[in-house]
């Protein structure tokens, strides 16, 4: 059977720090072979396909930082070649089809260098592959089994956006050639923004008020007991200075870089793997708050909003662009955490390379009442508040009310200073 996520009780070692926020197991009886059923165009069915959004994590990628004092692994440029099969023409545009803005993030990455030449963040082949991949997936899901999408790329069709980042663009530029097999009929738009009206990661930087209550989380999730002292321990354990900077997060990011492209890791490691992970997860659910909505609403309160405008503009006829049927959203792990938080189906467990959060918007085709499908991975999910897989519009909206925000709410809620702890 396969397994579904709601929220539960206080499992993880850090919950005396933040409350109950962690989710436990529960069996979807709609769909028990584990996968995402395929949206169907036979007139049978009850229901037809309207919409479809896609949130996607980024391919593999070099390290962000590389563990000091530890051996180091050869990240060289030819880890990064780009397979022949994901090229596609596109352009990177501002959100009015403008130059692409400066990418700051970018630019501190490549102020550093990794051992082998190559830069920290960078898409590897391996990741691009994966990108790839999973475009083939929505190919065979929205062309070959139900020809919901044109066989060949249109821009009226499909909207592409991703985070100021080369890994998340590029892993938008596999994706799509994945989908449509390289096949286009104009060039590939891929939208982003500046740096500080960023909304498809939380923004810290463009948030004062995230900053404020979030911020200092980041350093503070290392100092919790439990994690203060398994941490102490891999640092000994790996022969770590003392004065160096290394959290959970930081060994889980170079590990898992590591062990995904077949790069040697320190031997002591290997006890420490599944620790790593946990210990990881458990930092990010102290930073992210998600006991106090208000904290996790500036995480993801403005993409969700995004979400529901995609949809109800669909449904109202309201879209600029009336034959839109697919978004697509290039992000981070960072991006996806939280959003399974706001749903109540985040498992507990660090989304890997090139995961997904699938939305599909459906009508009834006797009632003409709406629907939402919630996939992630290519699993449907029960979403705590829903009374089936197939999500009832309203029930969906009241679970991800919880949490969304617009954008005038969300800049009034970031410039405030009301809220301040005291």
């Amino acid at each position: 059977m396969r397994k579904l996520w709601v929220k539960a009780g206080i499992l993880s070692s850090v919950s005396a720090a933040f409350g109950s926020v962690v989710w436990s197991q529960k069996t979807n009886e709609i769909n028990p072979s584990g996968s995402s059923s395929t949206p169907s165009r036979d007139p049978t069915s009850p229901f037809e396909l309207q919409l479809v959004q896609v949130l996607f994590r980024h391919g593999a990628r070099t390290p962000l930082k590389s563990i000091p004092d530890v051996m180091e692994a050869q990240w060289v440029p030819a880890l990064l070649e780009p397979p022949p099969h994901t090229h596609i023409d596109y352009n990177v545009t501002d959100m009015t089809g403008g130059p692409r803005p400066s990418a700051p993030m970018e630019e501190n990455y490549r102020k550093n260098v990794l051992t082998g030449g190559s830069f920290p963040g960078q898409l590897t082949t391996l990741g691009m592959q994966q990108l790839y991949e999973l475009g083939k997936r929505l190919r065979q899901r929205y062309i070959e089994d139900c020809s919901f999408l044109s066989p060949a790329f249109s821009p009226a069709e499909v909207y592409v956006r991703s985070t100021n980042i080369w890994r998340t663009i590029e892993s938008a530029r596999c994706l799509v050639a994945g989908l449509f097999q390289q096949k286009q009929k104009e060039i590939v738009p891929i939208v982003t923004t500046e740096a500080e009206a960023e909304i498809l990661y939380p923004n810290f930087h463009g948030c004062k008020l995230l900053k404020i209550l979030g911020g200092p989380r980041w350093a503070e999730s290392s100092t919790l007991p439990d994690i203060a002292a398994d941490l102490q321990s891999i640092h000994e354990a790996l022969g770590i200075a003392a004065h160096q900077q290394v959290d959970f997060i930081l060994i889980r990011d170079d590990m898992v870089a590591r062990e995904t492209h077949g790069l040697p890791c320190p031997p002591a490691l290997d006890t420490w793997r599944n620790k790593v992970e946990q210990r990881a997860v458990d930092m990010m659910c102290y930073i992210y708050n998600p006991s106090k909505r208000e904290s996790l609403q500036l995480c993801v309160g403005p993409l969700l909003h995004m979400l529901l405008v995609n949809i109800e503009d669909k449904l109202q006829k309201a879209s600029p662009e009336p034959s839109r049927k697919l978004f697509l959203y290039s992000a981070h792990d960072t991006t996806l955490i939280p959003c399974l938080m706001a749903m109540g189906i985040f498992d507990l467990q660090w989304p890997p390379y090139a995961a997904d959060i699938t939305v599909e918007l459906y009508k009834h085709r006797q009632t003409d009442e709406a629907y939402i499908k919630v996939s992630y991975i290519g699993q449907d999910q029960l979403l705590p508040g829903c009374s089936g897989v197939y999500c009832p519009l309203q029930e969906f909206k009241r679970v991800v009310s919880a949490h969304s925000l617009s954008s005038e709410h969300y800049r009034s809620l970031c410039n405030s200073t009301e809220n301040l702890p005291k």
